[in-house]
């Protein structure tokens, strides 16, 4: 505790760092601020049966990344989820296409360009999910609208503020990482996220102590081990990495003799980070779209796949996960190329050919590597299910994993990076320089 006091009064002497943090703060506030303001002509006060659809299923998780802004009808309601959305089909886009190929390799440029194209992508997404939004919300809370005005009036102009509102958050962020600590879209969702977490932590212990099969502080007691030991799973998971040694053989400038120096190829035990569960998650929603607003009378299928505690959900999400890091894994990493980089510097692994046989072996090497990794990070992404079956509120739940808990962890990491470096470069004394954050501090962010 005093370290951490230490810390902050070295933060506010450091006058760049203190700005920045200030202007951190009062973003993440004018974010918090926005997620209470209701649509125009939206009498909140009917809002009750919106407000129960968000408490359960896939629909709380929406909710969640919103900040409550979903379930508020506000005009944040979107949140940044579109923008992650339209991030990740540009990822997929820059490694399928080759024009956005040799894009990205034209450095700030190519970048600046797929950013532009990645907003454009970002409005359409939006025009589509905003009168998706409001025809849910009609068919929840028809009375919610004020009267003398017709939802067919109030479409139009609720959907330019909808997209209006989640492109304001995108710029906040921008504006975060530019001017502020950390990532910014990162940030703004981990304070969705986190918003949740003091309601949900009382309502857990209330649960626990009131209820006749609550089980009591010996339950509350073991609930806390076990989620102080998912979080050292997450850590491990958003840092954890496998290096296979090299011996490269490096000509000395000036010299024809060679050197013996080892380096090592890093080879990620969790090279997909939390990719293959935003995929799975996206495809997870799919159902929700389609059956949403259709009909009440949903037969079991529809039901389970709407139901992120059901054994038919979490079998489908295990599965997708593991093939999508095994996808993703494929296209980030080219265990040919890799081999052809090796034998271009002269260099090989010990007791392996160089080329073809290099090649293989990396592969192999991967391949271990992946489904071991697949299934902790799928054993980490069904945890809240897990936690239910413990009789876990479902608000405190959604923090004993998934990807709530991925990118709360990996947030943290890598804004506690960003002021470890500030503070570092004043010889000021940090929060990781002691501590198993430290090494391999590659953070990772929430898309």
């Amino acid at each position: 505790m005093k370290k951490f006091i230490e810390t902050l009064k070295n933060c506010w002497k450091v006058e760049d760092l203190r700005m920045r943090l200030l202007i951190t703060i009062l973003f993440v506030a004018i974010y918090r601020f926005g997620s209470f303001v209701v649509l125009p002509g939206i009498n909140p006060a009917n809002l009750e049966k919106l407000q129960q659809q968000t408490a359960g299923g896939l629909m709380s998780l929406l909710d969640m990344f919103s900040g409550g802004a979903f379930s508020n009808a506000s005009i944040f309601a979107l949140g940044i989820m579109p923008y992650i959305s339209a991030s990740i089909v540009m990822q997929l886009v820059a490694i399928a296409v080759p024009s956005f190929q040799k894009m990205q390799r034209e450095g700030e440029s190519g970048r600046k360009k797929i950013m532009q194209y990645t907003r454009y992508l970002t409005v359409a997404i939006l025009l589509f999910q905003a009168p998706s939004y409001l025809m849910n919300l009609k068919m929840q809370s028809p009375g919610a609208l004020a009267s003398g005005l017709s939802w067919s009036e109030f479409l139009i102009p609720a959907t330019i503020i909808l997209a209006a509102g989640s492109m304001f958050i995108l710029w906040l962020g921008e504006r975060i990482t530019d001017k502020g600590v950390g990532n910014g879209i990162s940030l703004i969702i981990m304070i969705g996220i986190i918003a949740r977490l003091p309601q949900s932590f009382i309502q857990e212990v209330g649960s626990r102590f009131t209820a006749i099969t609550g089980g009591g502080l010996v339950m509350f007691i073991a609930e806390v081990l076990i989620l102080y030991a998912v979080v050292c799973a997450a850590i491990l998971l958003v840092q954890g990495t496998r290096k296979v040694p090299v011996q490269y053989a490096k000509k000395l400038v000036g010299n024809t003799q060679y050197g013996g120096a080892r380096q090592y190829i890093p080879l990620k035990l969790f090279a997909a980070n939390v990719m293959p569960i935003i995929f799975a998650q996206a495809l997870m929603f799919i159902p929700l779209a389609i059956v949403q607003y259709s009909s009440d009378n949903l037969g079991w299928f529809a039901r389970s796949l709407l139901d992120n505690s059901s054994l038919l959900y979490n079998v489908v999400y295990v599965i997708l996960i593991v093939a999508f890091t095994y996808f993703y894994t494929a296209i980030t990493l080219n265990p040919t190329q890799m081999a052809e980089d090796m034998k271009r510097n002269n260099g090989f692994i010990p007791g392996v050919k160089p080329g073809r046989d290099t090649a293989n072996y990396i592969e192999e090497i991967m391949s271990r590597l992946t489904l071991p990794g697949s299934l902790f990070i799928a054993f980490i992404a069904i945890m809240p299910a897990l936690a239910g079956l413990l009789n876990v509120q479902q608000g405190f739940a959604q923090f004993f994993g998934g990807t709530s808990l991925l990118i709360l962890v990996g947030v943290v990491i890598d804004t506690l990076q960003q002021i470890e470096s500030h503070l570092m470069m004043r010889h000021y004394d940090g929060l990781l320089n002691s501590g198993r954050t430290r090494p391999h501090m590659n953070g990772v962010s929430a898309y």
